[in-house]
């Protein structure tokens, strides 16, 4: 696909690796809006593209940003892989919080980062909890816009992404199937590919304030084509 001459727009994704970030990842080297698309993990993404700039990095609550104009934020992982909470809220609050810091310092005005359904400072559930607190954080950073999505279990193919097995993941989603016509739809496991559309669509058209995108609107509304 030629460049659009228009193309104006850099774009930095964390966690290009995973299940939304691969989505996110595909979907902005794909639009023409598009210049430049940086991306930070701890490991690259395993396509090549010649706007594609990838940025390795093993302490990413430290990684300095290039200058970016907008941010999509992806990273996510689970006490039991993470090792412990602590670990776990260094990844899914604490790192998150430090590159949405960084791309802000370096320029950024937009921001869409996953979170998840039931997020809240105050909530019961640790998992919550975490993410609860990081949007509160990030939501002090003075974004123009802010898009906060929160999906119910994501589904997609871990596998080809080699990433670490999720079992209990995989026995809720077999429920879930089952259950799907008596579920409200915020409570419906949703592709990863819809939650990437959803931010991606969000961040290009929505104007200036915090956008919080749940399960069910982002199953209805955005699907992935």
């Amino acid at each position: 696909m030629p460049q659009d001459p228009k193309a104006t727009r850099v774009a930095l994704v964390a966690g290009a690796t995973g299940l939304v970030g691969q989505a996110i990842l595909a979907l902005l080297l794909a639009d023409t809006r598009c210049s430049v698309l940086h991306v930070v993990g701890r490991r690259a993404p395993g396509v090549q593209h010649p706007k594609l700039v990838v940025h390795l990095s093993a302490s990413l609550a430290d990684w300095v940003s290039p200058a970016v104009d907008d941010a999509f934020i992806a990273l996510g992982t689970t006490i039991k892989i993470a090792g412990s909470k602590a670990a776990f809220k260094a990844i899914d609050g604490d790192a998150v919080v430090a590159i949405a810091a960084s791309a802000k310092a370096a320029g950024a005005t937009r921001l869409a980062v996953v979170s998840a359904m039931g997020a809240g400072p105050q909530s019961g559930v640790f998992y919550n909890q975490v993410k609860g607190e990081m949007e509160a954080a990030i939501s002090q950073l003075g974004f123009e816009t802010v898009v906060i999505a929160r999906p119910s279990l994501l589904a997609g193919d871990r596998d080809a992404l080699k990433q670490p097995e999720r079992m209990a993941e995989k026995l809720s989603l077999v429920a879930f199937k089952w259950l799907k016509p008596l579920l409200p739809t915020n409570y419906r496991a949703i592709q990863a590919s819809s939650v990437a559309q959803a931010m991606v669509n969000t961040l290009q058209t929505a104007g200036a304030g915090q956008h919080v995108l749940l399960s069910g609107e982002m199953q209805s509304k955005h699907r992935a084509t």
